[in-house]
């Protein structure tokens, strides 16, 4: 199946290492815009429609974390892939805490990082699958909106939601007081349930329960091994 209208901005300073790459993937019928820093890559971002973001981290006068922080301001859904001649687990799970979906260590199996492109790409051409047409919930002083999603608090400023936090917070109000299964979540949301995906729900129950820790009542509980409670004490 050919793939010429899935669209990959390719961010790396290595010139002969990004045009090897580019070639690659050109070669497996995905277009491919490359540049050689954060900066040129922010701009062609704004100016392209893209399906994928790879991002080198280590990158003169903008590093990747940047690019991709400025990419989510504008694109929260877009997948993102981190390339690394590095493996600390303090830069994996700062790429986590981004929005990443995806992160390889140099040097990696090119085989490798095209099945995860098709993996992702699957995964975004699964529809998402609503469970319920209710958009209006209200809980413990709390008034939250999945249509336009944002949440409320009595008289506090209105906490406008990514479209993942929307999701996430939705399934968990739709189980409220009861066991959210974290494969159900997983699936419903990522459409895949891996390490990765794994990780990334993590980080956005994390934001989930910053918002919701202006009402103490109001708690996330995770329960080891099987899910997640959103629950009024």
């Amino acid at each position: 199946m050919k793939n010429t209208n899935k669209k990959i901005l390719l961010v790396e300073d290595d010139h002969n290492f990004g045009s090897i790459l580019k070639e690659y993937l050109m070669l497996n019928d995905y277009e491919v815009i490359l540049t050689k820093n954060g900066i040129e890559g922010f701009e062609k971002f704004k100016k392209n429609d893209f399906d994928l973001c790879i991002l080198d981290v280590m990158m003169p006068y903008k590093d990747g974390f940047t690019l991709a922080k400025e990419i989510r301001e504008l694109n929260d859904n877009i997948p993102i892939f981190f390339l690394t001649a590095k493996h600390l687990k303090e830069d994996v799970l700062k790429g986590f805490k981004i929005g990443a979906d995806d992160y390889l260590t140099k040097p990696f199996d090119s085989d490798i990082l095209l099945a995860k492109i098709k993996a992702v790409f699957n995964r975004k051409n699964t529809p998402f699958v609503n469970v319920d047409d209710t958009f209006e919930f209200s809980f413990s002083n709390f008034y939250f909106n999945s249509k336009l999603r944002f949440l409320k608090h009595k008289e506090d400023d209105i906490i406008k939601l990514s479209p993942k936090e929307n999701q996430l917070l939705k399934l968990l109000v739709l189980y409220l007081n009861d066991l959210l299964p974290r494969e159900l979540a997983l699936n419903r949301i990522w459409r895949d349930d891996n390490y990765f995906t794994s990780r990334s729900m993590d980080v956005y129950i994390a934001k989930l329960r910053k918002y919701l820790s202006i009402n103490d009542k109001v708690q996330i509980l995770n329960i080891h091994g099987e899910g997640f409670r959103l629950v009024i004490l």
